[in-house]
């Protein structure tokens, strides 16, 4: 237990039967009445982000998260196969506590996984990773980089909007977070 004076930004609490990261918060003392601290917190599991005020000094149960470097390994029917850096143990991490970083992981990829007693919250890939382009439509005499974009297939399965002079076969920069293209490789 800690109290609202001790919120730090990353700070995981567990509120209402869930896990919430703190994102934002502000102590606030108005010139009458209590003061309060105004957050705003992300649920852990469904990512949704609520502004919650709590009377300050007030407790609030802190939840333990343990996040461990690991290296994904491969996929085994609907699980996707993982091995901490540090034990050397496989845990199987199901599809949907990865979710849509299953779109930028090939087999060696460095992830970081938390976990709340045991049971594995969510997967966080590096900001940026390198990916082939497995297939797009080839480039066309003219096309510019300050032009349009059309979908491009990655190495993964993944699917993304590249600019026009982009080819199959080349190696690009994708945001994890976005799915954004950032460049050629």
């Amino acid at each position: 237990m800690a109290t609202t004076n001790d919120l730090k930004n990353g700070m995981t609490l567990k509120l209402d039967n869930g896990l919430w990261t703190v994102q934002e918060f502000q102590h606030v003392k108005p010139g009458k009445g209590p003061a309060f601290v105004r957050t705003k917190i992300k649920n852990v599991l469904t990512g949704k982000i609520v502004d919650k005020t709590f009377n300050a000094g007030s407790k609030v149960e802190v939840a333990s998260v343990d996040k461990r470097d690991m290296t994904y390994l491969y996929r085994e029917g609907e699980d996707f196969v993982f091995m901490d850096t540090e034990t050397y143990e496989q845990p199987q991490i199901p599809a949907s506590v990865v979710g849509s970083a299953a779109d930028y992981m090939l087999p060696d990829q460095k992830a970081m996984i938390a976990f709340n007693e045991g049971n594995p919250l969510y997967v966080e890939l590096p900001a940026a990773v390198v990916l082939e382009i497995a297939e797009t439509e080839p480039g066309l005499q003219g096309d510019r980089s300050t032009g349009g974009s059309k979908p491009a297939t990655l190495e993964t399965g993944a699917e993304i909007q590249v600019p026009l002079f982009i080819t199959t076969g080349e190696k690009i920069k994708v945001d994890t977070r976005s799915g954004e293209y950032l460049g050629r490789a």
